[in-house]
């Protein structure tokens, strides 16, 4: 049982400076936020300041509120020459094309968002709560192999600028498993955050700094910058096994999906994960919903209507009759995102999902800060790039999770990785509505369906084809893989980082 909390998180220093917050008597949130901001330095290549995010707090006796940071589209300019372009990044086995650019970047959310949680929810001082980050960026953190790989990947993106070059290429190669990495300038900007605040970064000279980088080639502006605000919204609730369900609402698109998909499992009774079938049906039923409902690139909160009484019904038919045509592909994504979740000893739950995408490539010198490249992400600019018509939210498949029971949060629960973030939370649900512990549900096998792609980690027993509904091609991975995901979850008994992307979990 925990003393001070329940930890997890998608790299130990991140997991380690959280429980240093809790122990200097911060709550969830203060260590959320403080875990978020060190692991812009321990998983640097996944989550920043120029990215964007949700954090979901469940505080003590009061109702959950969802904080969207997620990133918005600047105002369109459409005639506007962009520097955008594609890359290659080579994954072994095949390479996928992404696109950056300083005509790639979305306004960011995450500082504005963190800062208003521990304004909202916090207990200790700011700079208390930025302290072990701060720490962290000036002496540097040890690469494990998940971010020692991703270095050597994303060579292209993180040295596409001289600053890039300066930070990720030290002593003139690239930074691999077992360097030291460090980040001055991004302690420094911590420590201005700290006296002045958001303002700071969207309003300040950090804005000055933004502008200068992105350039007359981008298209964020200090007006929509300045008009960048944090939403705080009511989080979609649903029952599932007997317990309450919370998790990110519209525009959001993935906590629909995995409320749409458990709803129609359970209303079916066929919730038990030894009947792969029946998951790999709802699979294709939640993707062909998507596809149906989803059709308009300037109304994000088409998704809720998938939840509809009137709109479930033909669906749950869908899925007895197996009759399903043309299921969508999901467009690729590698998934760069990163999970924190927590309970503390009151009982106060977050669970934060941030991510900056594969990085724009270019580093803003003057805060050590790389901006996101939201712009250029197929899976979330589904009608094409740059065809918004005003600032808004950015859609996201982020799904920051907590279930609650009569005695409050029993567990807190999110993973990185894009569209695998449904398929991923949905199995770890399932299996432990079947009796496995924490560990070994994260741990068990995935699956995840692509379009007619089913992707199989090893021991999953694939059916036998004939059952499917579709001609399903099967890809079959030779090892657990972070394609899959990377589940970080924690109850008030077992803390679970996903060994996919080497997290860490603790209890203490």
């Amino acid at each position: 049982m925990m003393k001070n909390g329940s930890i997890a998180g998608g790299e130990k220093t991140t997991v380690q400076s959280a429980a240093e917050i809790l122990e200097n008597g911060g709550n969830a949130f203060d260590a959320a936020v403080g875990a978020v901001f060190t692991s812009m330095i321990t998983e640097c290549n996944l989550t920043g300041p120029g990215g964007g995010g949700a954090l979901l707090a469940c505080p003590l006796n009061e109702d959950p509120v969802l904080f969207d940071f997620f990133v918005d589209t600047p105002l369109p300019q459409p005639d506007k020459a962009l520097d955008f372009f594609s890359i290659s990044i080579d994954f072994g086995p095949s390479q996928q094309e992404f696109h950056i650019g300083q005509g790639s970047v979305a306004v960011p959310g995450n500082i504005a968002g963190l800062l208003k949680v521990h304004e909202r929810l916090g207990s200790l001082p700011l700079k208390t709560v930025l302290a072990p980050a701060i720490e962290t960026a000036r002496k540097g953190v040890i690469l494990n192999d998940a971010q020692g790989y991703l270095m050597k990947i994303l060579v292209p993106i993180l040295t596409h600028s001289k600053s890039g070059e300066a930070l990720f290429t030290p002593n003139g190669n690239i930074l691999h498993v077992g360097d030291r990495f460090k980040n001055p300038a991004f302690a420094d900007f911590l420590e201005e955050l700290i006296t002045q605040g958001a303002d700071y970064f969207y309003k300040g000279l950090g804005r000055e700094y933004i502008l200068n980088t992105v350039g007359e080639k981008g298209l964020l502006t200090a007006d929509c910058l300045s008009n960048y605000s944090v939403v705080e919204r009511d989080p979609l609730h649903s029952h599932f096994n007997g317990k309450s369900i919370y998790t990110n609402p519209a525009p959001s698109v993935g906590g629909s999906l995995i409320t749409f998909t458990l709803q129609l499992m359970e209303r079916l009774n066929t919730v038990s994960p030894t009947k792969l079938i029946n998951l790999i049906h709802a699979m294709e039923v939640t993707a062909k919903v998507r596809q149906d409902v989803c059709n308009d690139p300037n109304d994000n909160y088409l998704i809720s209507q998938i939840l509809d009484e009137n709109n479930f019904e033909p669906y749950l038919k869908q899925y007895n009759s197996f009759e399903l045509e043309n299921i969508p592909e999901d467009p690729p994504s590698r998934g760069a995102t990163t999970q924190v979740s927590i309970i503390d000893k009151a009982g106060n739950a977050a669970s934060v999902t941030t991510t900056n995408g594969e990085g724009c490539g270019y580093i803003i010198p003057e805060l050590g800060v790389m901006l996101n490249n939201m712009l250029g992400e197929e899976d979330l600019n589904q009608s094409g790039f740059h065809n918004f018509i005003r600032q808004q939210r950015l859609p996201t498949m982020m799904s920051p999770t907590i279930i609650v029971g009569d005695a409050g949060p029993e567990l807190v629960i999110g993973s990185g990785g894009s569209n695998r973030i449904r398929s991923a939370i949905i199995q770890v649900i399932l299996n432990l509505t079947n009796g496995m512990n924490l560990d070994n549900a994260i741990r068990a096998p995935r699956m995840h369906l692509e379009g007619t792609t089913l992707h199989c980690e090893p021991g999953i027993k694939v059916p036998n084809k004939n059952k499917f509904s579709n001609s399903i091609h099967i890809h079959q991975w030779n090892e657990q893989n972070l394609f899959f995901g990377g589940v970080n979850a924690a109850t008030r008994h077992e803390a679970v980082g996903d060994p996919r992307r080497d997290g860490a979990g603790i209890i203490y």
